[in-house]
């Protein structure tokens, strides 16, 4: 008897799952029930890149979709911080988060660093080549594979090119030497504007308009959309800017690669789909903002040097050499310049 009722169990179940299977074809399935992803970037203006690049996000993902993946965008509403996002990403609290090369560092995953290399870019052609390419897989994995799939890289968006401003003009780089420089505070960038004279100092971002007014630091570092969209030019120690053109930043997007390998292979497709919508609309959006918010800052008083560069990527090619070699990525590095 009990045998019998095993068995008649075990059919039950299998019919169960016959009828369900039939029922998938006809509503989406179980395993394309609705589900929400939380989008979120540290930036508060919503005319920032990144907004552009998760709104895009949101629509492709809805309309691809018809509805059962629901985006919640959110601009610098469940943290400011780099860490914050993270650490919400690891432990669900946000699904698709953005994040610079210098933070994944403190994950772990030293080799990423490459990428923020004082003069890696000498163009944003150079820098597309890189991320787009064997280069771009190459970390992608990297980050797979070294976070036991915290993290999964689907897609690399660019927050411009980053230029000093400050209290004064510098037209060579001695005139940095003894200026408080409100950037990364460890690490190979820190070494190289340590190596120019300049004392790296740590300052939050969303304290840096203050910071720059109240004269707690002489200067700072980043392309025109952001420090523009935050009035930086309007204070006194942040109303000139010299074009060091040192960084073409590399911004990652992640999801939890663990949570992305819970969806169904059409959630996936989708969700895939939409980032690659998302880097072109927030790569164009980046593009299009540096000459409008250049000349906002020309038109409210900031004044803009060019330099010359020369001697600023000499200091910078010893500094890069080492630094692979210390990541071991030596390799990655080679091919980068090969591309120029």
């Amino acid at each position: 008897m009990k045998k019998f009722v095993s068995i008649s169990f075990v059919l039950m179940l299998a019919l169960s799952g016959i009828l369900a299977g039939c029922g998938s074809k006809e509503t989406g399935g179980e395993g394309e029930k609705k589900i929400k992803i939380v989008a979120a970037h540290n930036q508060t203006s919503p005319d920032n890149p990144y907004q552009t690049g998760l709104l895009k996000f949101k629509e492709v993902a809805e309309s691809k979709s018809n509805g059962d993946i629901d985006v919640e965008v959110h601009a610098g509403t469940i943290g400011t911080e780099e860490s914050e996002l993270v650490e919400k990403l690891k432990l669900g609290g946000a699904d698709v988060v953005l994040v610079s090369p210098g933070f994944m560092t403190q994950t772990g995953i030293k080799e990423i660093d490459l990428l923020a290399l004082p003069y890696l870019f000498d163009s944003y052609e150079h820098w597309e080549k890189t991320v787009d390419g064997e280069v771009g897989e190459e970390m992608a994995k990297l980050i797979n594979e070294k976070s036991n799939n915290d993290f999964k890289l689907i897609g690399y968006w660019s927050a411009g090119v980053r230029h000093y401003y400050g209290k004064k003009p510098i037209e060579k780089m001695e005139d940095l030497k003894g200026m408080t420089f409100r950037t990364q505070t460890s690490g190979v960038v820190a070494d190289y504007w340590k190596e120019v004279g300049a004392i790296p100092t740590s300052i939050a971002w969303g304290e840096l308009y203050q910071a720059l007014q109240q004269n707690v630091v002489d200067s700072a570092e980043n392309s025109y959309p952001y420090f523009v969209q935050q009035n930086h030019h309007k204070t006194e120690n942040g109303k000139y800017i010299s074009e060091t053109g040192h960084d073409y930043t590399t911004r990652f997007l992640l999801v939890n690669g663990k949570k992305f390998d819970s969806y169904t292979k059409e959630q996936q497709d989708i969700i895939i789909e939409a980032a690659e919508a998302s880097v072109k609309a927030e790569r164009e959006a980046v593009y299009a903002q540096e000459e409008e918010y250049k000349e906002k800052a020309i038109d409210e008083g900031a004044e803009v040097n060019e330099i010359d560069r020369a001697p600023f990527i000499k200091l910078a090619e010893p500094i890069q050499l080492e630094a692979a070699k210390n990541m071991g990525a030596e390799g990655l590095l080679e091919k980068i310049n090969k591309l120029k």
